[in-house]
């Protein structure tokens, strides 16, 4: 009797631990399943090798899930060169209006500029288009001056925006992303940034456009604009965000890239090639995941590593 006793005993021991098994199975595939109403990304099988790229800080993230595709000292603060226009945008909007017009009280400034001249008038929306398309340096400092308090008022706005939506490893120092001490971010902390600003569609509108010609208020002085990201209209997808390039902070791109429900931020910093780096990251995605229904990720590998 004893050992019919044990017998069962066993069995209903065995019985209880598969059923906890798959019941924490279940759980777990309905755990991602809640995450997104969308299919999610997974590593196809055979994938073994993972690009080798320069630069010093990169991160891939899919938009839907917040699954990480790809990482590279993506919490590492680096210099963020004109990236830091993303914010500069942000504040500037939250203040002004599109028809607004700001006069130019001061043209000088350091690097890429539009070539504003002191006296000229421009609506909200065209300097918008100046510092977004053409990073240009003159209309992130004559945002700036028109702004209630000035630069100091302004830049305390800029790490205010970056605090509100968790930037944890950011801080700006000026809006144009000049090199200078204390000037910092990161990859994850871009990636955010634009997350939230391509959810404005005024942003994203204008950091999607190739290139246009913009005037001052009188319409007797233009400003033919380019787009400085050379993957729009060239990689499949990528519908923005922001270029950057200093000495110290070397090629930085943070880019946005939408193939049917597929989307993807990238940030690389500190590149020696940002534009071939990219796409070289989203050929690597695109060639490498498979978005699946996200109760059939449990049969894929690396999905909970």
């Amino acid at each position: 009797m004893r050992s019919v006793s044990l017998v069962l005993l066993v069995i209903v021991f065995l019985v209880s631990l598969a059923l906890t098994s798959f019941t924490r199975q279940n759980i777990l595939i309905e755990k991602r399943a809640r995450v997104t109403k969308s299919n999610i990304p997974v590593l196809e099988k055979g994938v073994e090798s993972f690009p080798v790229l320069s630069a010093m800080g990169i991160i891939a993230i899919d938009e839907d899930s917040g699954i990480i595709l790809y990482e590279k000292n993506a919490d590492t603060t680096l210099m963020p060169a004109s990236t830091t226009k993303i914010i500069t945008a942000l504040v500037a909007m939250d203040y002004y209006k599109p028809e607004d017009v700001l006069t130019v009280r001061d043209a000088r400034s350091e690097g890429q500029k539009m070539k504003l001249f002191s006296g000229e008038q421009m609506t909200f929306d065209n300097l918008l288009k100046g510092l977004l398309i053409y990073s240009a340096n003159d209309a992130a400092e004559v945002l700036m001056q028109d702004y209630p308090g000035g630069r100091e008022s302004f830049v305390k706005a800029m790490n205010e925006k970056a605090r509100a939506i968790n930037l944890s490893h950011t801080t700006f120092v000026n809006p144009t992303g000049l090199d200078e001490a204390g000037h910092v971010s990161t990859p994850r902390d871009l990636v955010l940034a634009s997350e939230v600003a391509m959810r404005n569609p005024k942003f994203a509108q204008v950091v999607g456009t190739k290139v246009v010609d913009v005037s001052d208020i009188s319409g007797k002085f233009f400003h033919h604009l380019t787009n400085v990201n050379e993957l729009l209209g060239m990689v499949d997808g990528v519908l923005g965000v922001k270029t950057g390039w200093t000495e110290g902070a070397r090629e930085n791109l943070v880019t946005y890239i939408k193939r049917g429900d597929k989307k993807v931020f990238i940030a690389l910093l500190g590149s020696q090639d940002r534009f071939g780096e990219t796409k070289e990251l989203i050929n690597w995605i695109f060639s490498s995941y498979q978005w699946v229904d996200p109760r059939e990720a449990i049969t894929y590998r690396n999905m909970y590593q």
